[in-house]
């Protein structure tokens, strides 16, 4: 696949976005300070750099089918209730939460901008998948938030 200007400027884009997604969820990973935001937060991350890869890909001109694999590592990823220690360990948490269902919520609008300026249909496709899981790990956080009260 040949790519515009347009479309290599919306990937070394999207790669700055995944890049800072993997830094931020490694860094509030040990940040947290409940053990299952931790976990929730290095599940993220590893989904984050399968999406790297695949912009990686993208920029190289090679298009990539989205798997129809039926596991993730979000899978076995718990987000019910925590017994938090103290409130301001909780606020903690709620501050890490926040900030990043935000990123999510930039990132899957970055994504759609590029499903709408990409010519080839496989690529579209491939990054309309991207931003559907994204969409999934907003729901992962928001689902973790509203469990523990933190949601507002």
């Amino acid at each position: 696949m040949t790519l515009t200007q347009k479309e290599t400027d919306l990937l070394k884009d999207l790669k700055g976005q995944e890049q800072l997604c993997i830094e931020k969820y490694g860094q509030w990973a040990e940040k947290a300070c409940s053990e299952e935001l931790s976990s929730l937060f290095r599940a993220l991350a590893d989904v984050e750099r399968g999406h790297l890869t695949t912009v990686n890909e993208l920029l190289a001109g090679k298009v990539t089918t989205p798997s129809a694999s039926s596991s993730s590592p979000l899978d076995t990823v718990q987000t019910g209730k925590v017994d938090y220690a103290s409130e301001e360990d909780k606020k903690r948490d709620a501050f890490l939460c926040a900030d990043m269902l935000t990123t999510e919520k930039h990132v899957s609008a970055v994504y759609n901008t590029g499903i709408f300026e990409f010519s080839d249909p496989q690529a579209r496709k491939t990054l309309n998948h991207i931003q559907s899981e994204e969409q999934q790990h907003g729901l992962k956080i928001y689902e973790f938030m509203s469990a523990n009260a933190m949601y507002q």
